[in-house]
């Protein structure tokens, strides 16, 4: 049975900086990861000589770094929840893009897969159910974006909702 290697959240940075790497030139150099993280290169080393340890790399001093099948395993499950999040916190909450990156960084480390899976489940739910859907992430992204929206604005949108929802079932308001 596999033991579960825990790595913090730099690590964790480390991992996804590796994997980006390696899908756009094939290969992490020390360099280039300093680059990508605003790091020094000896910071780039004790990380490197720690995730080589963890199995998680191929790594050797003044050599190309690679990942091991277990440590892009975990790369790709950091950048996917990464990207869950990201997409998230720009589609639905209509956060700016720099925000919504910053912040998504920082979620991806704290978030359970299983709390992940039912964030997924209910965006699902509101992009899907016929209450719900793209009219009501536009009208909440509205809502957003007024500020703090009057009582009778609300009260105009609730009947506009009934009216709707009548209309859907074949009812004459």
């Amino acid at each position: 049975m596999d033991e579960e290697i825990v790595l913090s959240e730099s690590l964790e940075d480390y991992l996804e900086v590796i994997l980006d790497l390696e899908q756009a030139q094939k290969v992490a150099r020390a360099k280039d990861i300093a680059i990508k993280m605003g790091v020094q290169r000896g910071s780039v080393t004790s990380a490197l000589k720690s995730l080589e340890e963890k199995g998680m790399i191929n790594y050797a001093p003044y050599s190309l770094t690679t990942l091991t099948h277990k440590g892009r395993q975990v790369a790709e499950d950091i950048a996917r929840r990464h990207g869950i999040l990201k997409n998230i916190l720009l589609k639905v909450l209509n956060i700016d893009e720099t925000t919504a990156e910053s912040t998504a960084c920082r979620m991806e480390h704290a978030i359970d897969n299983k709390s992940l899976e039912k964030l997924l489940l209910f965006f699902d739910f509101i992009y899907n159910c016929p209450r719900a859907g793209e009219d009501w992430i536009r009208s909440f992204s509205k809502f957003c974006s007024s500020g703090r929206p009057d009582k009778k604005t609300c009260d105009q949108c609730i009947r506009g909702c009934k009216v709707h929802d009548d209309q859907k079932n074949g009812m004459n308001g």
